[in-house]
């Protein structure tokens, strides 16, 4: 069976200087990538018309307590993903480790709508 095209928008948005035009994702598995990265580093109030939108992890970098912030970090990620994007993935771990001023974040995950299994690694910086 063959698949059907898809395009999205891509993420961050830019222009794509060839056509002139809005950048797209022709690429299913890199749209849900991008939709991931949009919570995950997205804070609460950042959007207007959804102010509980987001995750928020850049603001967990400057929580104090190495693994306790870790642990706090690995929740929230946890939640804000399972919230926002449950018809799109399935989240199978969460695993996020605490270095100075930056935290290391490694999330695991099924794309629902083809059963791939993917592994996103984030390094969130102040």
């Amino acid at each position: 069976m063959a698949e059907l095209p898809f395009t999205s928008l891509r993420y961050p948005l830019s222009v794509d200087a060839v056509r002139g035009r809005i950048a797209q994702e022709p690429d299913y598995a890199a749209h849900i990538e991008q939709l991931v990265l949009q919570v995950l580093l997205t804070a609460p109030g950042e959007r207007i018309n959804r102010p509980d939108f987001g995750c928020g992890v850049k603001r967990l970098v400057f929580a104090p307590g190495g693994e306790a912030a870790a642990t706090l970090a690995q929740s929230v990620v946890y939640q804000a993903l399972t919230r926002w994007l449950p018809q799109a993935i399935s989240v199978s771990q969460v695993t996020v480790r605490a270095n100075d001023a930056e935290l290391a974040i490694r999330v695991a995950y099924t794309v629902k709508a083809r059963g791939e299994r993917r592994v996103l690694n984030l390094q969130v910086t102040p």
